[in-house]
C-alpha cells in the first residue's frame, strides 16, 4: 500500500501555508486561488467555528469573538476566548493545522496525516513542544520540527553547489530570527542565531494604528481607544492593509467611513501616510534587527564579508528599507527570488518529500530577470546628476510584480514629463537599456514640486506596463512593453548605447516649463561613429584615469554631449579631438 505523501506546513503569525510534491515538483497547496491561510479563528454568535478568511472577515464585527497571532502566546499557560469558550493556544493552531489538512485533502485526493511543523530559529523548547501538541491535536504526525531558516535555505537549494554560508534574515508576522547558516551537500550547519518572539508586521501595524488614532482625535476630538472595539478593529485592519500598500507604493490612502456615530452623525477618517512617514516610525524596530544581525555574526565569529548570500524570509521583509538597511550593513544584495510569504512552506514540503523518499533539489519559481525603472535628476558622488537611475522593479523578484515611485518636477510651472524605460542594474542610467518611452502632458502649473507617480507590472508572459500619473490630478498615461524580460541581443545593446551616448534628451524625467519639439533622427556622419567610440572607451578606461585626467574626461564627454543635442558639428569635432588625444595618453601610459 502506497504510503500517505508528507506536507510541510508554515504555521505562521498572521498566514500559515501547506506545501507538498504534486504534479511533478514541490509547489504550495490551494483552496481555490487561495495560498495562504490567514491564522485566525472565530466564533459566531451562533456558535459557528471560523476559521481562516471567514474568522478575519468577522474581526471586524467581532473582535471580542475572534482570535489572531496566536503563535505569539505558544508554548504559554495563557487561555483565549471565543466567545464564551477558553482555549489553549496549541488548540487554536490545530484547528489551523487541520483546516490546512483538508486543503491538501482536497488537492492531494489523499488524507494528509504526515507533515514537517516549522518554528522559528529563536522558539524556546516550551514553544517548540507546544507545537508538536498542535499537530497531535490536529491528527498529524509530526515528521520533525523544522527552523524557518533552515526551510527557506531547502527552497532555495543551497549547499549543491559547494560550500556556502549565508545569512537567513526573517520578518514575520510576528516573530523575527536572523540564522548564519553553513551549507556543503546535504549538510546544513547553523552556526549562530539570533532574534525576537516579539517583533515582527503586528508591530509596524500598532505604530501605524496609532498614527491613525491620532489623526481622528486630532480631527474629531474622540479617543477611539476607550470602549470602541469595533473601530479599532476596522483601524487595524486599515493600518495593516496601509502598510502592505507602503511597499509597493509611496503613499497609501486610509479611508474609513461612519468609524462612530457622534449626536446621531456619522464621521469618518480619511488621512494620506507616506512611506517617507512609515519608514522614519518602523525605523528604531529595524535597527533593532540590525542589532541582531550584528550578534548572530559575532556568534558566528564571521565579518559580514564572509557571507556568500543573504536570503530574505517572511511577509515583512517586502517593506524596501529591509532590503536597503541589509545591503547598507552587509553589503550584499538580498536575494528574494521566492516569495517571502511562501518560501518556509515550500521548504518544509522539499523537506517532506525527501523523507517520502523523493530526490527533490530547489523550488523553481518565475522571477523577474532583469531589474526595470526610470531615470531622475539626483546626486551621484554628491553633485546634480540627470541620468540617474531607480529601479522600480527589482530582478530576481517573484512574478506577476507591481512595484510603483514617486517623483518630483524640477521646476516650477512644468507641463510636460517625458518617461524612459530601462532594463539594467547600473546607477547610471546611460549603461542600461532604453527599451521604451512615452510623454505626459498637460501637468497643473505649480510652484513648489509636483508629485508624479511611476508604476510598473511585469506579468508572467514578460509584458510590462508603464503607468505615470500626477498624483494631485490623476492625469496619466501608459505603455506596454511587449518581450520586456527577454535577453538583449548585442545588437540592441549597441543600438541602445548609440542612442542613449548621442541621441539622449535629457533625465529620464525630462521636466520641461514649454512643448518643445521632437528632434531629427542624429546625422550619420563619421564624425558621430567617431564620438560615439570615443565615448565606449573611455567607459572602458574610466578606472585608469587620474583624478585629474578624469576631470577633463567628464568635461569632454558634456562637450560632446552638447554638440550633439545642438548639431554643432564643429564643436563635436573639437571635443573628439582632444578627447581622442587624452585617451591616447591614458592608453599609452603603463598600468
Amino acid at each position: 500500500m502506497k504510503q500517505r505523501p508528507a506536507v510541510g506546513i508554515d504555521l505562521g503569525t498572521t498566514n500559515s501555508e501547506i506545501a507538498a510534491f504534486w504534479g511533478d515538483r514541490v509547489q504550495i497547496l490551494k483552496s481555490g486561488q487561495a495560498s495562504m491561510l490567514p491564522s485566525c479563528v472565530g466564533m459566531t454568535p451562533e456558535g459557528q467555528l471560523m476559521i481562516g478568511q471567514p474568522a478575519r472577515n468577522q474581526l471586524l464585527l467581532y473582535p471580542e469573538r475572534t482570535v489572531r497571532s496566536i503563535k505569539r502566546k505558544m508554548g504559554s499557560q495563557e487561555q483565549v476566548s471565543l466567545g464564551e469558550q477558553s482555549f489553549s493556544p496549541q488548540e487554536i493552531s490545530a484547528l489551523i493545522l487541520k483546516e490546512l489538512a483538508n486543503w491538501g485533502c482536497s488537492q492531494l485526493g489523499q488524507p494528509v496525516t504526515q507533515a514537517v511543523i516549522t518554528v522559528p530559529a529563536y522558539f524556546s523548547d516550551a514553544q517548540r513542544q507546544a507545537t508538536r501538541e498542535a499537530g497531535a491535536l490536529a491528527g498529524l504526525e509530526v515528521l520533525r520540527i523544522l527552523n524557518e531558516p533552515t526551510a527557506a535555505s531547502l527552497a532555495y537549494g543551497f549547499g549543491h553547489s559547494g560550500r556556502q554560508t549565508t545569512l537567513i534574515y526573517d520578518l514575520g508576522g510576528g516573530t523575527f530570527d536572523v540564522s548564519i547558516v553553513n551549507f556543503e551537500g546535504e549538510i546544513t550547519e547553523v552556526l549562530a542565531s539570533h532574534g525576537n518572539n516579539q517583533l515582527g508586521g503586528d508591530d509596524f501595524d500598532e505604530l501605524v494604528l496609532e498614527r491613525l488614532l491620532e489623526e481622528f482625535q486630532k480631527q474629531h476630538g474622540v479617543d477611539l481607544r476607550q470602549g470602541q472595539p469595533k473601530a479599532m478593529a476596522r483601524l487595524r485592519w486599515a493600518a495593516e492593509e496601509a502598510k502592505k500598500q507602503l511597499s509597493t507604493q509611496p503613499f497609501a490612502q486610509i479611508r474609513e467611513e461612519a468609524l462612530l456615530q457622534v449626536k446621531g452623525k456619522p464621521i469618518h477618517l480619511q488621512m494620506e501616510l507616506g512611506r517617507d512617514d512609515f519608514e522614519s516610525m518602523i525605523r528604531p524596530l529595524l535597527d533593532s534587527t540590525l542589532a541582531s544581525v550584528s550578534k548572530a555574526l559575532e556568534g558566528a565569529n564571521l565579518r559580514a564579508s564572509d557571507l556568500d548570500a543573504v536570503l530574505l524570509v517572511g511577509g515583512s521583509t517586502r517593506i524596501p528599507l529591509v532590503s536597503q538597511l541589509l545591503l547598507t550593513s552587509t553589503g550584499l544584495a538580498p536575494r528574494q527570488e521566492i516569495d517571502p510569504d511562501l518560501a518556509v512552506a515550500l521548504g518544509a514540503g522539499v523537506l517532506a518529500s525527501r523523507l517520502d523518499g523523493r530526490d527533490v533539489g530547489r523550488v523553481l519559481v518565475d522571477v523577474c530577470p532583469y531589474s526595470f525603472g526610470t531615470s531622475h535628476l539626483g546626486l551621484r558622488e554628491g553633485y546634480p546628476y540627470l541620468h540617474c537611475y531607480k529601479a522600480i522593479l527589482p530582478r530576481n523578484t517573484p512574478l506577476p510584480l507591481t512595484r510603483s515611485e514617486a517623483f518630483c518636477t524640477a521646476s516650477p510651472n512644468q507641463k510636460a514629463v517625458s518617461i524612459e524605460v530601462f532594463q539594467g542594474e547600473d546607477e547610471d542610467a546611460l549603461k542600461n537599456v532604453l527599451i521604451g518611452e512615452f510623454r505626459v502632458e498637460g501637468l497643473q502649473p505649480t510652484e513648489g514640486p509636483n508629485l508624479v507617480v511611476c508604476r510598473m507590472s511585469l506579468d508572467l508572459d514578460g509584458i510590462l506596463e508603464v503607468t505615470a500619473t500626477e498624483k494631485e490630478t490623476g492625469l496619466s498615461k501608459q505603455i506596454f512593453i511587449q518581450g520586456a524580460a527577454r535577453q538583449m541581443s548585442d545588437q540592441d545593446i549597441a543600438s541602445a548605447r548609440k542612442r542613449l551616448q548621442l541621441l539622449h534628451q535629457g533625465p529620464e524625467f525630462e521636466w520641461e516649463e514649454e512643448e518643445e519639439e521632437e528632434l531629427e533622427e542624429a546625422p550619420t556622419e563619421p564624425a558621430y561613429q567617431q564620438a560615439l567610440e570615443l565615448v565606449l572607451r573611455l567607459a572602458q578606461l574610466q578606472p585608469r584615469l587620474h583624478p585629474d585626467d578624469a576631470g577633463e574626461a567628464e568635461e569632454l564627454r558634456q562637450r560632446i554631449d552638447r554638440a550633439v543635442k545642438e548639431r554643432n558639428l564643429d564643436g563635436l569635432q573639437a571635443a573628439s579631438h582632444e578627447l581622442s588625444e587624452l585617451l591616447f595618453f591614458v592608453e599609452s601610459t603603463p598600468r
